[in-house]
């Protein structure tokens, strides 16, 4: 298999863009505040990303995207715990994709 030369730069690129984010977030995180409003804020971004991730799943009314916001929603409710929570929603999509044929 052959890979053109412009394939491979763009590849590279892509790695080298990674990885500078990743480094930077790393070498800026003993800088991010640890109390306050801007604390607050960034608490709440995993959450934030996660709802903008399911809300177009949800709006193609799909049988097994429904199912798992609400197992998604309940397992919430009654632990809290956001790690278990999105875990259960992943795993409730898979099963009802496989069992509806979705």
């Amino acid at each position: 298999m052959h890979t053109s030369p412009e394939a491979f730069l763009a590849i590279l690129g892509m790695a080298i863009a990674t990885m500078a984010i990743k480094a930077s977030g790393l070498l800026l995180a003993d800088r991010l505040p640890r109390d306050g409003f801007a604390a607050a804020w960034l608490r709440h971004i995993p959450g934030a990303v996660l709802a903008a991730l399911v809300a177009p799943a949800l709006v193609t009314r799909s049988m097994a995207e429904v199912i798992a916001a609400a197992a998604t929603g309940l397992v919430f409710v009654f632990s809290r715990n956001l790690f278990a929570a999105m875990a259960s929603g992943v795993l409730t999509v898979y099963l009802m994709r496989l069992w509806l044929g979705a």
